[in-house]
């Protein structure tokens, strides 16, 4: 918790042990949910990808529309605007998730506040399918299941503790080892001490 906005999430057990982290952020204005719709994704049966190039190396996330069709549409909104060029990963849990994607992040100046933009915007569009190694996921508010947006995580490990907790909408299927140079970078506390951007997310 940090000052008076932090709030935290569901825990997530890395490994299926005890060892037990916390996806976190803040308190934003309430906004009025988006409802799922298939509007702007791409045709039947097509799998879109977008390509994540970070500062250690690109990786690609398969985006999964037949699961979570709002989230899909909005991430693919996000990117093609530029949404999410020139964000950062601003939280680590080693050997647990990378978190990113907070348009406040773009500010070098605005640490203290990474972790709390861009949420309170999506409906939850919650799955059965599994927290596994490479799932892609939406942050939310600890307050409102109805309340992800720009921020996502993604998996280093299997988390079964965040199965029907977050919206899983991707999955990363080429580039795995760049992720995972991400989860080594040094942390204080879960907080990245290492400036890490999204230099530019291309959808193809």
């Amino acid at each position: 918790m940090r000052g008076s906005e932090g709030l935290v999430l569901a825990a997530v057990v890395l490994g299926g042990a005890g060892s037990v982290g916390a996806l976190q952020d803040a308190p934003r204005p309430p906004a009025e949910p988006m409802a799922p719709t298939a509007a702007s994704l791409p045709a039947p049966g097509a799998a879109p990808e977008v390509i994540v190039d970070t500062d250690l190396g690109p990786f690609t996330i398969r985006l999964l529309a037949g699961v979570a069709p709002g989230h899909v549409r909005h991430f693919l909104k996000t990117a093609k605007a530029g949404g999410y060029d020139k964000t950062t990963f601003h939280r680590i849990i080693p050997g647990g998730i990378i978190q990113g994607g907070d348009p406040l992040s773009k500010d070098p100046k605005a640490t203290a506040r990474y972790g709390t933009g861009g949420l309170g915007l999506l409906k939850a569009e919650f799955s059965d399918r599994p927290f596994t190694r490479g799932v892609v996921a939406a942050v939310r508010r600890p307050s409102s299941v109805d309340s992800a947006g720009n921020q996502f995580f993604v998996c280093l490990t299997g988390q079964a503790g965040l199965r029907g907790q977050y919206t899983i909408f991707g999955e990363v299927v080429e580039g795995m080892e760049v992720v995972d140079a991400i989860g080594l970078m040094p942390v204080d506390g879960d907080r990245a001490t290492t400036r890490i951007e999204m230099r530019k997310v291309t959808p193809r």
